[in-house]
């Protein structure tokens, strides 16, 4: 049955949880209804407190969100995770690595977990993981998680998406050049060295408090964490860092910034899609083949027959 996305909204604010599955596979799938949806989120949310996940495969980041979720829910919060899982090959949706690793909260109410394909974005987060962002924040999460891919050099995309960014690094996972080329002293808010139970703990939170030494004065110093996942050994020392870093954000106005800018990238890269949905639309038609042949014929070049198919 269709609903509209109001009262899919309503219900999911009233703790409908397949209301709200609805209203994130509807986003995911775009067009008007994710449009009408992305509009009726706006009005209410901006409450949230995000928080991204970040580092290379194997960091042990969705081990860590699951014990992160426990932490945070002892403490009362209603916390939702979006995990961006590559897509599959074959049919393009998420792969639920992650979910399968976060089950030990599958029958809390106030949790919900929601894989959302990465469709190839090399950053990890798709197109519409910033509306489903807003939309997990209108139906009343204090906090949102999201866990991203590790690609590499591009996972400091995760920053342009959250408060608060928590980069995951293993023991022997390489020195302080690495780290720089990859970007992730701009990107870490927080450090984590998690599986720190294991030999080379120590010398990579030397090499991270080295690195960020180099970097100078800066408002927050991204301070170091050693985790034991499996555990949950630092894991509390995680989430009051993550705190600190809430409340140092609130108290300096950081916080209105980071989000404007964010308000900002996200309206340019919604107005570069629909300019290229544009251009493409021009791509086909009558008028489309007679400039191709002029271009062919040699009677015009291409960009001026690109000129002329914009100016009509």
């Amino acid at each position: 049955m269709t609903v509209e996305p109001v009262r899919l909204l309503e219900r999911a604010r009233d703790g409908d949880r397949t209301a709200l599955a609805r209203l994130l596979s509807l986003v995911e799938r775009g067009g008007e209804p994710a449009r009408e949806i992305g509009r009726l989120a706006h009005r209410s949310a901006g409450t949230a407190h995000t928080i991204g996940i970040t580092g290379p495969p194997g960091a042990g980041k969705s081990t860590l969100t699951s014990t992160l979720v426990q932490v945070m829910r002892d403490a009362g919060h209603r916390v939702a995770v979006l995990a961006v899982d590559p897509s599959s090959p074959f049919t393009g949706g998420a792969i639920l690595g992650d979910r399968v690793r976060m089950g030990d909260h599958a029958l809390d109410d106030e949790v919900f977990i929601r894989s959302m394909a990465s469709r190839g974005h090399l950053g990890g987060l798709s197109l519409a993981a910033p509306e489903a962002v807003r939309v997990l924040d209108a139906v009343g999460f204090a906090f949102v998680i999201v866990e991203t891919v590790g690609v590499g050099q591009v996972e400091v995309e995760v920053a342009g998406e959250t408060d608060t960014t928590v980069v995951v690094v293993n023991p022997g996972w390489g020195d302080a050049v690495q780290a720089n080329k990859a970007g992730l002293l701009e990107v870490a808010d927080v450090f984590c060295v998690n599986k720190a139970d294991r030999p080379g703990a120590a010398e990579a939170r030397r090499d991270l408090e080295q690195m960020l030494d180099m970097t100078g004065t800066r408002d927050w110093r991204p301070p170091v964490v050693d985790t034991v996942a499996t555990d949950g050994t630092g894991v509390a020392d995680l989430w009051a860092v993550i705190l600190a870093h809430q409340r140092a954000q609130a108290a300096s106005g950081s916080l209105t910034r980071e989000r404007a800018g964010r308000v900002r990238a996200e309206l340019s890269r919604i107005l570069a899609r629909r300019l290229l949905e544009q251009a493409e639309a021009r791509t086909e038609g009558i008028a489309f083949d007679a400039v191709c042949a002029q271009v062919v014929a040699g009677e015009v070049d291409p960009w001026e027959a690109a000129d002329r198919l914009l100016a009509d």
